[in-house]
């Protein structure tokens, strides 16, 4: 920590991990908070070597260049190279996203104050170890109060960056991709083709609705990619497989839909709303909290009937674009949030500090306990310093996340 002048609050070094392959929502979320975060302090990121997906994507294309990266092995000696990096570049604070960062953050026990963000759910009891857990949405928090978690339970959503509008070039453009005319109305999808995001349910949905002049486009890839193309035959669906301007897509929607089994918050449909486009979604977690405060239209999980039945609504009337305050979600005041919860935990660790000091300075058999353990402390040290950290690279496909 470096004090930058007496009216300056210190500057933080902020490490940030991730280790996931490919670039979705979560990879996006950590992206963003280090690219705000960097502007006043010193942030890095530690992210696995076989970052990139089958498709090429990775959260590195999104950083910016004054984020420090290290990478580490994916699968063999993980927890060693990143208790190097944390030994090494002596963070301030650490903050973990997704389950195996978290895991082995926690294992190692560096007494470093520890954020997680839930970018999925409570999926590990290592998350009930961190000093604070960042719930991106409020059912997270109701069911981190009945697990009964002790640590500080922090409301922050994932971070919007605002998207600037197109021209009616650009716009006309993504809709000739799409084969769709100036009057056809066309429904968009985005994100990984998984099974949780249910696109099964949404061109089940499209078939059964029968509309006329209307196509569908899904941007995104994954795992499903060809079962969903075969389930799609002879309907007027495009795959553009995983797109840099998928932010410009939504914009060229005359509908968004996200019909996820499973949402945790909905970062998709956010960006839909911040494109003035409307939604239809899914009554998920994420999304169903999303509802109590924006317009947008659910139908329930996994009911293709009742999603069909929401398309001929939204076809029927005139098409028309919203205009949405998002402000909570944009990515300056979420960087503050952050911010303003690394300090209160730093805060607490140093209180609890001066009291150890205070009463080891008061019990001289307690100075001679903090003495054995600094001196273990450097002894463990020493030997994770000489642990070497290179390994092949991981196999499986997509990763756990």
């Amino acid at each position: 920590m470096t004090i930058t002048g007496s009216t300056q609050p210190p500057r933080l070094r902020i490490l940030q991990v991730i280790l996931s392959r490919g670039f979705a929502g979560s990879e996006r979320a950590a992206a963003e908070a280090c690219n705000a975060l960097v502007q006043a302090h010193d942030v890095a990121i530690v992210l696995r070597r076989d970052h990139r997906n089958a498709a090429g994507a990775s959260i590195r294309d999104y950083l910016a260049p004054d984020v420090e990266v290290f990478e580490v092995p994916a699968l063999w000696r993980t927890r060693a190279a990143l208790g190097a990096v944390l030994r090494d570049w002596q963070p301030d604070i650490v903050h973990t996203h997704l389950r195996r960062g978290t895991r082995h953050v926690v294992q190692l026990a560096t007494g470093v104050p520890h954020v997680a963000t839930l970018h999925i759910d409570l999926n590990g009891p290592h998350f009930l170890r961190a000093d604070a857990l960042c719930c991106i949405s409020p059912w997270q928090a109701r069911k981190l109060e009945r697990a009964g978690y002790g640590g500080r339970v922090l409301e922050i959503p994932n971070s919007l960056v605002p998207h600037p509008r197109i021209d009616g070039e650009r716009r006309e453009q993504l809709r000739a991709e799409a084969a769709a005319t100036t009057g056809d109305f066309l429904i968009g999808g985005v994100g990984r083709l998984t099974e949780g995001k249910a696109f099964d349910v949404l061109i089940e949905a499209f078939r059964r609705a029968r509309l006329p002049n209307a196509r569908l486009v899904l941007v995104g890839d994954g795992s499903q990619r060809s079962r969903l193309v075969q389930l799609a035959d002879g309907l007027p669906v495009v795959f553009t497989g995983f797109r840099d301007d998928a932010k410009d897509w939504y914009q060229a929607f005359d509908l968004f839909v996200s019909a996820s089994r499973r949402e945790p918050f909905g970062r998709v449909i956010i960006e839909a709303l911040d494109a003035g486009t409307p939604v239809i979604a899914s009554d998920a977690d994420g999304p169903r909290d999303i509802a109590v405060r924006y317009p947008i239209e659910i139908t329930p999980v996994g009911d293709v009937d009742a999603l069909a039945a929401a398309l001929r609504r939204a076809h029927s009337r005139p098409r028309g674009r919203l205009a949405v305050d998002l402000g909570e979600f944009h990515v300056a005041r979420i960087a503050a949030s952050l911010l303003d919860a690394y300090r209160q935990l730093l805060a607490v660790r140093q209180g609890e500090r001066s009291a150890a000091v205070g009463m080891a300075t008061a019990d001289p058999s307690r100075q001679s306990f903090a003495k054995t353990r600094a001196a273990a402390a450097t002894v463990a040290s020493m030997s994770a310093s000489v642990c070497a950290i290179e390994t092949k690279p991981a196999s499986n496909a997509d990763g756990a996340r």
